[in-house]
């Protein structure tokens, strides 16, 4: 392996390995029915492509639900993409709703769809082209694969597991491990020592931020993978940026050589 390759490939989920737009709105609409209880269970029309153009907004799967309730209680599109904390906290705080408590009812809606319907929850989700060949290809080149999610690590293994991709337990860190990133990826340099060397590719520009404002994480390589759940003006953003490179699919699928 060259020494100009990672030694760790830290990578984000959702909108980095695997896209899920329709398993999230399906899952989101059901969480939504089982908290507020619509009369007609049938979505509104036109609700579920909003909601697939709104997805970049959302940082943790609970907001999920609620970003359905923003739009259906009539709050507008631009407002979401200016202030969407202030939109989920107004929600929450008027409906007396709690983060973990609809994060738990997610959660539960797809434990109980899987315990159902295993084929038909893992036929929503999409590998993204050359993603999964990408991996295979890092595990036999000795590159430790570690995927860092806000998504429950049962899920990701799940989908993992249909596609054949052995991936070691503890290096799929869910959000039951309750950490930011960062310091997940502190924690893999300090087990690691001087030798580790971390390319971490996530979608979420924010979580890449928050990595690049930690003095001691200045080692790790930073990469905005421009297929994921963001928008134009967030990879524009980051034209002169000299620590976050924008990260095409193209280019991810390639030898590392080419990222940089």
């Amino acid at each position: 392996m060259s020494e100009f390759n990672p030694t760790i490939l830290a990578l984000d989920f959702d909108g980095v390995v695997c896209d899920g737009l329709i398993e999230y709105f399906q899952t989101s609409w059901r969480s939504y029915c089982k908290i507020w209880h619509p009369a007609d269970e049938t979505p509104p029309e036109g609700l579920a492509e909003k909601f697939y153009q709104l997805r970049p907004v959302i940082e943790v799967g609970w907001e999920m639900p609620i970003l359905l309730r923003a739009l259906i209680l009539g709050v507008s599109e631009d407002k979401i993409w200016r202030d969407w904390v202030g939109v989920a906290q107004q929600i929450t705080g008027e409906e007396g709703l709690k983060a973990a408590e609809v994060g738990a009812i997610l959660d539960g809606v797809r434990d109980e769809w899987i315990g159902e319907d295993l084929g038909g929850w893992l036929g929503l989700h999409r590998f993204y082209p050359g993603v999964i060949e990408r991996l295979r290809g890092a595990i036999a080149n000795s590159v430790k694969i570690y995927i860092i999610t806000t998504k429950e690590g049962r899920f990701v293994r799940q989908l993992l597991a249909e596609q054949s991709v052995e991936i070691p337990e503890e290096r799929i860190i869910g959000k039951e491990y309750k950490r930011p990133k960062y310091e997940i990826l502190r924690e893999l340099i300090a087990a690691g020592g001087s030798a580790v060397n971390i390319w971490f590719v996530e979608d979420r520009l924010k979580a890449l931020q928050l990595v690049e404002q930690e003095s001691d994480l200045v080692s790790v390589r930073l990469f905005l993978a421009d297929w994921g759940y963001n928008t134009q003006q967030i990879r524009d953003s980051i034209a002169n940026n000299n620590r976050i490179k924008l990260l095409s699919l193209s280019q991810f699928t390639q030898d590392f050589a080419v990222w940089v």
